[in-house]
């Protein structure tokens, strides 16, 4: 926490409460933005929400005309009342969790703020989820000082200097407001030449909100609980005054104070054998699991950190996961201890949350992962521990078998995985986050129970649930019907797969649902070379948007990773809404020359070359001689006589 200046040096601004007033609401949602981003980041977004509305709120003077302390301005300049806003507010919202010299640890800061109004009974507010950049910028400001986050809005929001900022911040009563500025600075690498642009949407507007209801079936479980209690309390009051009554206390058949219901009983379980009998195989199916399954007071601890996680909770979230406490009563999918960790395994039907603590002491965790609309594959399987280079998975009460293999060794058969009774697999290694020796998956086989009788992989990239890998052959001859994708558990999806699993590593950690691997197009090389392969790899999250990596594999390097011709992000590109595809690179024969290769999906019937080289091929495939050098524009024709330009339109 900053350090709070208690001197009286600052210089001090008259400000009027009307002027006060008209600066407020100008500048509202902008002091909104101030509060929410400077008060503790362990805080939850609602609470964040409510406190920085308060501050905002009673910034204003209670007097007609009051001294408020500020940065020097000219008497009379604009900026002079919201400035006096602004120095109000930082005081308040650096005030929150700060405890001074000596005051014990056992109790809450004194100067805690905390919301009069407004107020909100019954409902969760937090700001829109934003995209992967604004993810990262959440991760990095909760790691700066709260001074620093408030330096950070005031250099990119209010386009402050440093000087002014550091004034500002000093009139705030930071006591080392310089360091701040410096320490914001540092943030600057993280947000880049759109820090004000990202500080403007959706992830740090506290003034646009969602609403979703607090757990309604945990609040009627306390609402009963409380009545009972006062119930209780008025009985007793009533024995007390009682004439020769002696005072007792209400005990259970243990000799235990009778306690309100535990809100563990609000939890959803379901039947161990629905999944075999349902039309929705995924994770409403999966049955409550593990040994302490029946640890009402673990099961109390995973509920309240999901709820409103304290700031001895480390919470993490796949991009566009909302963080917000379950809308309606979880349903349980696991609970136990593993490799010396507790876990509890919770889903709201379109999330999972993973509550973890350790067995000595440290920080409990909990992660947040979007699932919905999760299937037969995509919920076979959650990630329960992951250290030391292995993870530990629970797998789907569909699993019949169980096995590993490595994608970089398509001839090596896969290696049998036990599993215990649960669904608790043993360690797995997991792919190095650096370099490419490895890439193990996952081979599972579901149950003919559902006649879902096949085999599919898995592959671990560092989400809750592992991603789905399909394949989908190249097209045969003529113009033929569209190829679906297809379990890669084939001769030729492994082949496939080899040279293309170490592309894999760009969308670690971000939220992706499958992968598909789609070889559109073969093309003899030139001098005999041999065939080329163009693939088009397209990573689908559960949000929705995809990315597409463009890829040709020439025989030449058969061991070595495909070669990546290009990316493109949010596309539609090589899905079922975006069939067309065409793409080039350059491409040096075993003797030294160079060719400009080029191919397009099955409805491409003529590619063009424009720029350093100009060339125009009737049919899917262009192969003509080319500087090593120089801008080359593609495009191609389809049988419809579209135009279809290159994808993708970003270069690696």
């Amino acid at each position: 926490m900053p350090q709070l200046r208690r001197d009286s040096i600052i210089p001090r601004s008259r400000i009027a409460t009307d002027q006060a007033e008209a600066a407020l609401l100008e500048e509202y949602t902008g002091l909104v933005r101030l509060a929410y981003l400077t008060l503790p980041a362990a805080f939850t977004r609602h609470r964040r929400v409510l406190l920085a509305h308060t501050a905002v709120q009673r910034s204003l003077p209670g007097r007609r005309a009051s001294f408020v302390p500020g940065p020097r301005v000219p008497d009379g300049a604009a900026d002079t009342a919201t400035d006096a806003l602004r120095v109000r507010i930082l005081r308040a919202a650096l005030s929150v969790g700060h405890r001074p010299t000596g005051w014990p640890g056992a109790l809450p800061p004194p100067r805690t703020l905390l919301p009069r109004l407004p107020v909100v009974w019954g409902l969760r507010l937090f700001p829109r989820a934003g995209g992967a950049q604004e993810v990262a910028l959440v991760r990095a400001l909760a790691g700066a000082s709260a001074a620093a986050r408030a330096a950070f809005v005031l250099r990119h929001i209010d386009s402050m200097g440093a000087d002014r900022a550091t004034a500002l911040l000093a009139a705030a009563g930071v006591a080392d407001a310089g360091s701040a500025v410096r320490e914001s600075v540092g943030l600057d690498a993280e947000a880049g030449p759109a820090a004000a642009a990202l500080l403007r949407s959706q992830e740090f507007d506290a003034c646009s909100v969602q609403t979703r209801p607090t757990d309604l079936l945990r609040r009627a479980r306390r609402t009963r609980a409380a009545l009972a209690v006062g119930a209780v309390a008025v009985v007793a009051a009533a024995a007390l005054l009682t004439p020769d009554s002696a005072p007792r206390r209400e005990t259970t058949g243990g000799g235990d104070p009778v306690r309100a219901s535990s809100v563990a009983g609000d939890l959803t379980r379901a039947g161990r054998d629905s999944w075999a009998d349902t039309s929705r195989v995924d994770f409403t199916a999966w049955p409550a699991r593990g040994d302490r399954s029946g640890d009402t007071s673990l099961l109390d601890r995973a509920l309240d950190a999901w709820a409103e996680p304290s700031g001895a909770v480390r919470v993490s979230r796949t991009p566009d996961t909302p963080a917000d406490a379950p809308p309606r009563a979880p349903q349980l999918l696991f609970a136990g201890d593993v490799d010396g960790r507790t876990v509890v395994l919770l889903s709201d039907g379109e999330r999972l949350a993973r509550y973890t603590a350790p067995d000595g002491d440290g920080p409990a965790g909990l992660a947040l992962a979007r699932v919905d609309d999760a299937d037969v594959t995509t919920a076979a399987a959650v990630v329960l521990t992951r250290d030391h280079g292995s993870a530990r998975y629970l797998t789907a009460p569909w699993i019949t078998e169980a096995a590993t293999r490595d994608l970089l060794r398509p001839d090596t058969p896969g290696r049998p995985l036990e599993v215990s009774h649960d669904g608790v697999t043993d360690p797995v290694p997991v792919a190095p986050a650096d370099g490419c020796a490895r890439r193990p998956v996952l081979q599972l086989r579901s149950s003919p129970r559902i006649v879902e009788n096949h085999s599919f992989l898995l592959a671990d990239l560092g989400g809750l649930s592992p991603v789905h890998l399909t394949y989908t052959p190249p097209p045969g001859h003529g113009t033929p019907p569209p190829r679906q994708p297809r379990e890669a558990t084939g001769s030729q999806a492994l082949v496939a797969w080899a040279r293309t699993a170490c592309r894999l590593q760009p969308w670690r950690g971000g939220a992706v649902r499958a992968v598909n691997a789609w070889d559109f197009a073969e093309q003899r090389l030139p001098k005999d070379a041999g065939r080329a392969v163009w693939s088009c790899v397209r990573a689908s999250t559960w949000r929705g948007p995809g990315d597409v990596a463009l890829l040709l594999r020439a025989p030449a390097a058969a061991a070595e990773p495909a070669h990546l011709v290009g990316r493109a992000r949010a596309t539609a590109a090589c899905s079922r809404f975006g069939q067309h595809v065409v793409a080039d690179t350059r491409w040096k024969s075993p003797d030294g020359h160079w060719y400009l290769l080029a191919a397009g999906s099955r409805a491409v019937t003529r590619i063009e070359a424009s720029g350093a080289v100009t060339a125009s091929h009737k049919g899917r495939t262009l192969a003509v001689r080319a500087p090593e050098h120089g801008t080359v524009r593609v495009a191609a024709r389809l049988d419809t006589g579209e135009r279809l330009k290159e994808v993708p339109p970003e270069r690696p």
